[in-house]
């Protein structure tokens, strides 16, 4: 009794977590074939996002002069954000640089020839169809760089769900497939394991100049099409 009490101390005397470490359980052998399967799920979504770059590049003879100038052409970009409707969260300035133009001659050392500033913000549009609206308004404002579109969800895990679940019954049909082709069956899926899952990759637009006529009426179209989200899972089943 003495010693039973006394170890009845011990433990109870034992931190709280150390009681509660749960214990990882032993993996249950496989006593049939094994069969790995790789398998995609899609689903396709219209974008409902576009973000785009616009920005200012402005030139002078002296830093201090392109500086200015390009400070004062961002804050009439901004202005024109903000007068449009998007939300501050919804705009970032993404660069902004000022560095000197150089002339290079035949074995001569560079000249500085002028000074080159730019700024550029990166924008998040919630309505596709106004992004190519404000994006005209933007360059009669001032801007004259413009990079983008790039088309994409806002929230796309509910989307990936779904491709995890056509993912997960690609892979039992493919299993059933490959039972049926050997004379066994299904009789347990081991193991799952997700190797990819997301948006396309973001194509990395290329920067353009845009120079339109003030008396330009068309709005510039931004047309959102259809996206394809995949997920791409490794499931193990045993087969009998």
């Amino acid at each position: 009794m003495p010693l039973f009490v006394a170890g009845g101390a011990m433990i109870a005397s034992m931190p709280a977590a150390a009681q509660l470490a749960p214990v990882a359980p032993a993996p249950q052998p496989v006593a049939g074939t094994v069969l790995d399967v790789s398998a995609e799920g899609a689903v396709t979504r219209v974008p409902d996002i576009a973000i785009v770059r616009a920005g200012v590049v402005s030139q002078a003879a002296t830093a201090a002069a392109a500086a200015e100038d390009n400070a004062g052409r961002m804050a009439a970009v901004v202005a024109a954000l903000r007068r449009a409707g998007i939300a501050a969260r919804d705009i970032q300035t993404a660069q902004l640089s000022l560095e000197p133009r150089y002339q290079y001659g035949e074995n001569q050392p560079p000249v500085i020839t002028g000074y080159q500033a730019s700024n550029s913000v990166q924008i998040r549009f919630r309505h596709i169809a106004r992004a190519g609206t404000v994006v005209d308004t933007l360059v009669r404002e001032g801007a004259n760089q413009i990079d983008g579109p790039t088309l994409t969800l806002d929230a796309p895990e509910t989307a990936l769900d779904e491709a995890r679940t056509d993912a997960i019954r690609v892979a039992r049909a493919r299993a059933e497939l490959y039972a049926r082709a050997a004379g066994l069956r299904v009789a347990r899926i081991v193991a799952i394991a997700e190797s990819g899952s997301g948006l396309p990759p973001m194509p990395v637009p290329e920067m353009r100049m845009m120079a339109r006529s003030e008396a330009a009426s068309a709005d510039t179209p931004i047309v959102p099409g259809e996206q394809r989200l995949t997920v791409t899972v490794q499931v193990r089943f045993e087969l009998q």
